[in-house]
């Protein structure tokens, strides 16, 4: 029975860390482009954003890492033959790299909050991308466990996700040149 609790709050965890990483570069990127802002804006949205980014890290994204990873050790003393899987060995690789992730984006904060980040929003943006992708590998890993389909339907689902990403890359460069030319023509009307 403790397989089961240790299993279902290893998901939630997952969920909430997830939610609490994509969130938080959602809130960097905004953050970046309040440089663009006139004062006062610029000086409360930063304020604000430093705020959220804080509060986010620390309250969501932190415990649902923290309740992610002690579920998952849980799971692994109900089942200890699992560390035999090679599978598993790559799971960790990239749970590690998720790690390194979550805490670099806590260094990140703190150079936002002290002007020291010079990263614009459309590279924060592609950070963003960074956390989908791990999520992608660590399902499938665990889904599929050593018998990981390298067939034709898997790397239409990679292509599919890389497609996925580059739109969203476009659009935001879309939307950007959009607002540009909208803030040109506002300037020669006034």
């Amino acid at each position: 029975m403790a397989y089961y609790w240790y299993k279902a709050f290893h998901l939630i965890g997952i969920v909430v860390w997830f939610a609490g990483l994509f969130y938080l570069v959602r809130l960097f990127v905004y953050h970046a482009e309040a440089q663009q802002k006139p004062e006062p804006a610029q000086t409360i949205l930063k304020q604000q954003y430093e705020i959220m980014e804080k509060r986010l890290y620390n309250i969501i994204t932190t415990p649902g890492m923290i309740v992610t990873v002690s579920m998952a050790i849980g799971l692994i003393t109900t089942e200890p033959e699992v560390l035999k899987s090679g599978w598993l060995h790559i799971k960790f690789l990239f749970v590690g790299l998720l790690l390194i992730y979550h805490f670099w984006c806590g260094k990140i904060i703190k150079q936002l909050e002290k002007g020291e980040n010079t990263w614009s929003g459309q590279k924060f943006r592609a950070l963003n991308e960074a956390p989908t992708i791990l999520l992608l590998v660590i399902v499938l890993l665990a889904i599929f466990k050593n018998n990981l389909p390298l067939d034709i339907t898997t790397w239409l689902i990679v292509a599919l996700v890389i497609v996925m990403a580059v739109t969203i890359q476009l659009y935001a460069k879309k939307r950007r040149e959009n607002e540009a030319k909208l803030n040109q023509e506002n300037l020669v009307n006034n």
